[in-house]
């Protein structure tokens, strides 16, 4: 377990393959997200800024290499797990159990409480009819929640420092990032030290899904662990994810047996 004396919650992490990830029963998700926004030097003796990242194996794989996307998972105030395969290899060799999250769910839990508090939220990335059928939407389904601006993913280079400033200015407690913007996750690592304090997510698709263009697997379809076969469906070219999916099965092997 690791604290932070500042905070009045500890933090259980385990690491797979090199990369940490966090230990959250759903009991504790709406306490732990509070201390985050309540207390950000909790989150920021972590790393840089309140980034969450929902963890996927095609990411864990992406984290292991030494870049960039590494460092921004490893400065992460908070490191989710979504794939069944990380579940299944923490066990494995850790004989640990993280809670994976359903990612729409995890939003939708996550929205709730910024409403519960009447906090803000900030909407980037997605086109511009796309993001504001999302706005719309979110503003229904949570009327107390603060949406306090939004922009599209389609800002040129001149005008992302206005936007980053505009986001600061806002100072919004969660800020959305979504499918469009340059450098996509990577965006919220590059440009941390120019934002404000608040937490920062990126959020793939969750505008399109919000905005209903986008269908999101059924909870029943990810409780087995099968939603990368719809995304074969829907992309045959992911059928090749079968070769970094049997590497990780070998490198699970190879660490219970030589690390």
């Amino acid at each position: 377990m690791e604290t932070n004396e500042s905070s009045v919650i500890t933090r259980e992490r385990v690491y797979l393959l090199g990369i940490w990830l966090d230990i959250i029963p759903p009991e504790d998700f709406s306490e732990f997200i509070l201390n985050l926004l309540r207390n950000p030097e909790y989150y920021a003796s972590y790393g840089k800024g309140g980034n969450i990242v929902l963890l996927s194996l095609w990411d864990l794989l992406r984290a292991r290499r030494k870049n960039d996307y590494q460092k921004y998972v490893q400065n992460a105030a908070m490191v989710i797990p979504i794939s069944k395969s990380l579940i299944g290899g923490t066990k494995f060799l850790e004989n640990k159990v993280p809670v994976r999250y359903m990612p729409f769910r995890f939003f939708i839990d996550l929205l709730t409480i910024l409403e519960s508090c009447e906090y803000s939220l900030y909407l980037l990335g997605a086109q511009d009819h796309v993001l504001k059928k999302a706005e719309n939407n979110i503003r229904q389904t949570f009327p107390a929640l603060r949406i306090v601006g939004r922009c599209s993913a389609s800002m040129s280079r001149q005008d992302e420092g206005v936007v980053i400033e505009a986001i600061r200015k806002a100072s919004p407690q969660l800020l959305l990032v979504g499918r469009g913007v340059q450098g996509e996750e990577l965006w919220i690592a590059r440009n941390h030290g120019r934002l404000n304090m608040g937490l920062r997510i990126w959020c793939s698709d969750l505008l399109e899904v919000f905005a209903k263009e986008k269908k999101k697997p059924t909870e029943k379809i990810f409780n087995m662990g099968l939603e990368g076969v719809l995304h074969c469906f829907q992309n045959p070219l992911k059928l090749f994810r079968i070769f970094p999916y049997l590497y990780y099965k070998f490198l699970l092997l190879f660490y219970k047996l030589f690390r």
